[in-house]
């Protein structure tokens, strides 16, 4: 290999890898001390102080007692990116009334790279608890919403995402092969929308609709609830034909405004 050809893993910055191991020990520890997060990590306790007290002046780290926690400066990178993703000021009232009238859980989810984000979550009255938290990173596999986007992926796309990320199983209805996930988006295709029948949590059902404007698709709207009251008749004859609704109408939206034609540059 040419000696002076910079790799990807050449142009990372090793010391910034770290913040991020710190970072993400913190969260998964839901907090510790210095030895905590060495423990963790394999770093040395004084790497990690030292990690810690940067993140610490730039509040993306607090300290309690002798406990060190992430601090909510997250929050408001997160804040931030919602706000300004294509058609959130227009989604998040749509999301909000699907949970209203179906009084369950509607949902509006995006890819990014090999993972589905929960961008926006709202329950209804009778909405139950899902593995779905807003800005939970998900395997496509294993949601309606993730299926939905994968379906409006060319297909060489789709292979290159399994191949990264293979297809974890989370239940034992799970599509886990490649070529079982290739015919399920074949048929979401030709129908419009995507199901997950107890495939990301044991008992729970959704409906997903892909967003598809000017082409591209920017995420899904679903809604999700338990198994008893998400019979296949409910879903066919008045779920499936809100979403449909929904998504048309906020695809019509998105196409119209001003925030669409800069993302697609067609005005």
């Amino acid at each position: 290999m040419n000696p002076n050809t910079e790799t990807e893993s050449d142009s990372r910055v090793k010391a910034v890898e770290t913040s991020f191991e710190v970072i993400d020990s913190l969260k998964k520890l839901a907090g510790g001390k210095v030895t905590d997060i060495a423990d963790e990590t394999g770093l040395s306790k004084g790497g990690v102080y030292k990690h810690l007290s940067t993140l610490m002046a730039h509040d993306f780290v607090v300290k309690n007692g002798s406990e060190y926690h992430l601090g909510f400066r997250f929050l408001d990178y997160g804040g931030w990116l919602r706000s300004h993703y294509i058609g959130s000021p227009i989604i998040r009232p749509q999301i909000q009334e699907l949970a209203e009238v179906t009084n369950e859980v509607a949902m509006f989810a995006i890819r990014e790279h090999a993972r589905i984000i929960t961008l926006f979550r709202e329950n209804g009255n009778q909405g139950v608890s899902t593995r779905t938290r807003l800005g939970r990173r998900m395997y496509p596999n294993q949601t309606a919403g993730g299926k939905a986007i994968l379906s409006q992926l060319p297909e060489e796309e789709v292979r290159a995402i399994v191949d990264s990320t293979g297809l974890p199983g989370e239940t034992r209805n799970t599509i886990t092969t490649e070529a079982e996930l290739m015919e399920e988006l074949e048929t979401v295709r030709e129908r419009g929308y995507a199901f997950n029948v107890e495939e990301s949590t044991k008992g729970l059902v959704a409906v997903a609709v892909p967003l598809v404007p000017e082409d591209t698709v920017i995420g899904a709207c679903s809604v999700a609830g338990p198994r008893h009251r998400m019979p296949r008749n409910r879903l066919d004859d008045e779920i499936v034909g809100m979403l449909l609704s929904v998504v048309n109408e906020l695809e019509l939206n998105i196409n119209h405004s001003q925030e669409s034609a800069d993302m697609f540059g067609y005005r």
